[in-house]
């Protein structure tokens, strides 16, 4: 890949990926705030302003190092978490789902959003490969980020939302994994069995239910 097309890759994923840690941080402060804990508002975190959410090495630096050194095969990232004092939630074992929950949801409907730019592009007679590329970029970028952080491991928002809807003892058993839980997880990547049975089948279902949803979309304009 020369640098050219290197540029030419990043300046399409660059508005995608910005979108969609941006708006998936601030859905889990909105969540927060609406169920009572309002830690993430007090601190400026509630917001769409994405240097309030970029982490330099998790967003910047991690995703670069591993794009170069494979070739864009395996990509990674992580933005700066918004802070949550589920002690101040109202309901904190029930309302701990919502609040994980609306992480994952926000990229979910940022997708759905996305598909229904390409299909407006296509039907306006748009034939940019660049804009058409962003709009690929936004469906992939946030199907990843709703299917990865879906994993039921903490401190990812499935392991949140497992330990929300286990009994309490189970639950505390599955939180106490939350220290060692970003190197287990790191693991399962590497071995593919993350990618293999859960990233890649939970995608393809995200994906054939926004084909779904905007089937009347795509009747209506193409």
């Amino acid at each position: 890949m020369d640098f050219a097309q290197i540029i030419q890759t990043v300046a399409i994923y660059a508005l995608p990926v910005l979108f969609a840690i941006t708006v998936h941080e601030a859905a889990h402060g909105y969540a927060a705030r609406h169920f009572g804990d309002n830690t993430a508002w007090s601190r400026g975190r509630i917001t769409l302003n994405p240097i309030k959410h970029i982490d330099p090495v998790g967003t910047i630096l991690m995703p670069l190092i591993l794009y170069f050194a494979t070739a864009g095969s395996f990509l990674f990232g992580y933005a700066k978490p918004v802070p949550v004092d589920f002690g101040r939630l109202r309901n904190p074992k029930r309302d701990m789902v919502w609040v994980a929950l609306a992480g994952p949801a926000s990229n979910f409907a940022q997708a759905l959003l996305w598909a229904a730019l390409l299909i407006l592009l296509h039907a306006l007679g748009v034939r940019e490969r660049f804009f058409l590329g962003m709009c690929l970029a936004g469906v992939n970028v946030n199907l990843v980020m709703f299917a990865f952080n879906l994993f039921p491991l903490p401190p990812l928002d499935g392991g949140r939302i497992l330990v929300g809807l286990l009994p309490w003892k189970q639950a505390v058993a599955v939180s106490r994994i939350e220290p060692w839980g970003f190197f287990i997880v790191m693991a399962l990547v590497v071995s593919g069995i993350v990618g293999s049975f859960w990233l890649r089948p939970l995608m393809a279902l995200g994906a054939g239910v926004i084909e779904l949803l905007l089937t009347p979309l795509r009747w209506l304009l193409l």
